[in-house]
């Protein structure tokens, strides 16, 4: 997930994604349930009676225990084989290639990549380092798009502010200074099913552009996470045109009390050093694939994630967890004969964290056809809850009397407001917008890190979450 700054948040709190597009990044989070579920309610009578069908036979194909680990495996295949994923790398489009060969394999029709230029920033060589009063190392993660520090390190004093507002208020202070935002998340609330990352997030956005504005030599911002055990957290910052682009990575939340500690007691210099550059854009590309509808071919569902990642970890629940199950959900639908009257389309789109160019190219491209809905995966694979919907109250209100039929699988909390930043540009134009919402009390903290690995994937958890999409899929596509 990226950046993508989202809509107020209603009933249930979004987690944002900082991106180049306005969208809705939703996450909520539900109790854990059994692998079974609990015994779904009867569905009302005006559910149609193929609906009932398809969600009990989905359901009875997660609980007879024949796929069980499928996902997870595949996403192990996945993230073992090419690791992360960064736009214009070529780890990116080898996954690309194999997930074309996966999507074959499962029977889905139409596979194929269509071609984007995408952004290519390189990371470089990175160091930080306390030089007085103590000499001490910090641990940095240069912020996707940052400008290098250039030959030689840049060594300054710094200047400690608790958030934007103060950086404002302080901007005399900060010229020719290192400025260090630390500016804490707060834990999630489970009341509230609040991240807090929309506000955080903002830190690591436009903190660079304000600082610099104000003379500022650099900027280090407090990782935008809740909880650390010494993990740094990258993403994409924002530069401001007319302002100049100066030098931006995170630190780790112990790094960065400590420098406000140190700060408090006196003056305390810092040298950073990034080499990262930005090169010509490379060729990327959106992986596609389809199940044809039987009546209204013409018309489709799509059912979205983001195949790229950040260059820390494995890019396993942003959004490699997004992709499998996406591909899942296509693969659980054609082996039960479920062909829906609409095509379902499964895309994989490319350069989400780093600049939409694969949500903008799939709707220059498809924009004009008509789409009956369209359902995004990226917020991790935590345990399944259900969906948020941005439609018309007619839409929503005709989803939500399916809620019974998502029991068996732990995902029927159904509620308004969802989608996602690659399906942003499709929620513009009106189309009927899904976001997935498992638990992500806990994403956050592995949220654009090294901790992004696989380990912290649940395998039950991953194939209901891909279920339940199959499930809304196939309604989307019948009604």
């Amino acid at each position: 997930m990226g950046l993508c700054a989202c809509k107020p948040q209603v009933q249930t709190v979004y987690a944002p994604c900082p991106q180049a597009t306005p969208s809705d990044c939703p996450a909520a989070p539900v109790a854990e349930q059994t692998a079974s579920g609990p015994t779904p309610a009867a569905p009302p009578a005006n559910v149609p009676q193929a609906l009932v069908d398809a969600a009990q036979k989905i359901a009875a194909h997660v609980q007879s225990g024949s796929i069980n680990g499928r996902a997870y495996n595949r996403l192990a295949e996945l993230v073992d084989r090419f690791g992360h994923r960064l736009s214009g790398s070529q780890a990116l489009e080898d996954a690309i290639a194999w997930t074309l060969v996966q999507m074959q394999q499962d029977g889905l029709v139409n596979v194929r990549k269509e071609k984007v230029m995408v952004p290519h920033w390189v990371r470089g060589k990175e160091s930080a380092a306390i030089l007085a009063p103590v000499k001490r190392p910090l641990t940095p993660l240069g912020l996707g798009g940052t400008v290098g520090t250039g030959k030689r390190p840049i060594r300054a004093e710094i200047v400690v502010v608790p958030d934007l507002e103060a950086l404002e208020r302080r901007g005399s202070e900060v010229a020719g200074k290192i400025v260090v935002i630390n500016q804490a998340m707060p834990p999630y609330d489970h009341e509230k099913r609040d991240t807090h990352y929309g506000a955080t997030v903002q830190i690591r956005v436009r903190g660079a552009s304000i600082a610099a504005k104000h003379g500022a030599k650099a900027v280090l911002i407090r990782s935008v996470t809740a909880h650390s055990l010494n993990s740094p957290h990258t993403g994409s910052l924002r530069y401001e045109d007319g302002i100049k682009k100066i030098p931006a990575a995170a630190v780790t939340v112990e790094d960065a009390d400590r420098l406000q500690r140190m700060a408090a007691r006196g003056p305390v210099k810092v040298e950073l050093s990034l080499a990262a550059k930005t090169l010509p854009d490379a060729e990327s590309g959106n992986a596609i694939g389809e199940i044809r509808g039987r009546e209204l071919p013409d018309e489709v569902v799509v059912v979205g994630c983001h195949i790229d990642s950040w260059d820390v970890g494995d890019g396993a629940s942003d959004d490699g967890a997004g992709c499998v199950m996406a591909m899942e959900a296509g693969r659980i639908l054609q082996e039960l004969g479920l062909t829906p009257r609409r095509t379902v389309r499964v895309v994989l789109y490319t350069n989400e964290e780093n600049g939409l160019r694969g949500a903008k190219a799939y709707h220059e491209a498809h924009g004009k056809q008509v789409h009956a809905g369209a359902i995004e995966a990226d917020v991790g694979a935590g345990a399944p809850a259900g969906f948020g919907i941005t439609g018309t109250p007619e839409q929503v209100a005709q989803l939500q009397q399916m809620a019974a039929l998502f029991e068996p699988l732990g995902a029927s909390d159904l509620h308004e407001g969802g989608g996602g930043a690659d399906i942003s540009p499709l929620t513009k134009d009106g189309v009927l917008s899904i976001g997935l919402h498992p638990d992500v009390s806990h994403y956050f903290d592995l949220h654009h890190s090294p901790a992004d690995t696989i380990d912290k994937i649940d395998p039950d958890h991953l194939q209901r979450n891909a279920a339940a999409m199959a499930l809304m899929a196939f309604i989307l596509a019948e009604r």
